[in-house]
């Protein structure tokens, strides 16, 4: 590595440390939205950024890739194929609900595409985890990540608060956490409000972790979207930049990254097969979680907080369309389905 990248790096550490365990303190927030309110504070102070922009540029881009990368050894392809089947049609039917209202706002609102894509996929899969997969193959700034992970967050704390309500009121079955988890796993976007979500009911109804871990199994098949979806829009924007007569080679097409994450899903699924313990990959999920708040760091210092707040207006409303669109084809799927 470059010598000169290392201030910056060490910078952004400085930064997602504290965020790291102020996150585990505060699961409901997580440490990848505290990370990057800690860099957007730190960068209004940092007048002078000759001896560490490449770092944190580095960080932005090459570290967020490899926490991708990383999050892949979390998922086990057995566990998933053998349980999170039941909740595929409504997976898709969500997935595709939010692509397409935030599609349908980005042409009659104007908003900025990449804005538009990242809480479109962030709000339809997985929260942070789906824009940090998508922001480098569509070439995102660090500004459109910041706000798409500031919509994103924004809404998992509703989430987290008025879903277990929800369930309540619409007479969830509280014998067994299976309809609250396949709803939890299907309407919350990100892990640690998913999870956080999920615990409720469980010690609401004295489930011990019945919710939770349907809830996880269903969020894990969602993960998986990550790969179809950064594939086309890998595809999409290569087509563009051809049909304006630029070079367009065969890494613009498929990201790399998204080839090592399925490497690493392929590795777990295989070495669990052969009876070596999950326990084994957790410290990699670990650093996968721990390099996202490292890369949020970054994107912080690179934003630029009161353009942030100026320009929040529409993308909240985005996220808004979308969160209560895939709330209501999620409900509306269980029930078609018979599972509410």
């Amino acid at each position: 590595m470059n010598p000169s990248k290392l201030p910056g790096i060490a910078l952004c550490l400085v930064i997602a440390l504290p965020a790291w365990f102020l996150g585990k303190a505060f699961p409901i927030i997580g440490g990848p939205i505290i990370s990057i309110l800690l860099g957007m504070v730190a960068g209004q102070f940092l007048k002078d950024r000759t001896t560490v922009k490449r770092g944190i540029s580095f960080t932005s881009k090459y570290i967020l890739q490899t926490a991708v990368v990383f999050l892949g050894f979390g998922l086990n392809l057995s566990v998933i194929l053998a349980t999170g089947w039941q909740s595929l049609p409504i997976i898709i039917c969500t997935i595709a609900t939010s692509l397409i209202i935030a599609y349908g706002l980005q042409k009659t609102m104007n908003i900025d595409v990449n804005k538009a894509t990242l809480i479109g996929v962030g709000s339809s899969i997985c929260g942070g985890s789906a824009i940090a997969a998508t922001a480098p193959v569509i070439e995102a700034t660090d500004d459109e990540v910041a706000q798409a992970i500031s919509t994103i967050f924004f809404f998992n704390v509703l989430a987290a608060i008025l879903f277990p309500l929800l369930g309540t009121a619409l007479h969830m079955d509280t014998l067994s956490g299976e309809a609250f988890g396949i709803f939890a796993g299907t309407a919350v976007n990100d892990t640690s409000s998913v999870t956080a979500t999920a615990a409720t009911w469980d010690s609401m109804w004295n489930l011990g972790t019945q919710t939770l871990d349907k809830a996880v199994t269903v969020k894990l098949t969602r993960t998986l979207a990550i790969i179809p979806i950064t594939l086309f829009l890998a595809w999409n924007r290569s087509r563009h930049q051809a049909g304006k007569g630029r070079a367009v080679s065969a890494k613009n097409v498929f990201p790399m990254f998204i080839l090592y994450f399925v490497l690493a899903s392929v590795v777990t699924t295989v070495s669990i097969h052969m009876g070596i313990s999950g326990a084994v990959f957790g410290p990699m999920k670990t650093l996968s979680k721990f390099l996202i708040v490292l890369a949020m760091a970054a994107i912080g210092l690179n934003t630029n907080l009161v353009e942030l707040v100026k320009k929040g207006g529409k993308p909240i409303f985005l996220g808004a369309c979308c969160w209560i669109g895939i709330t209501l084809v999620s409900l509306l799927m269980q029930h078609v389905m018979g599972l509410l």
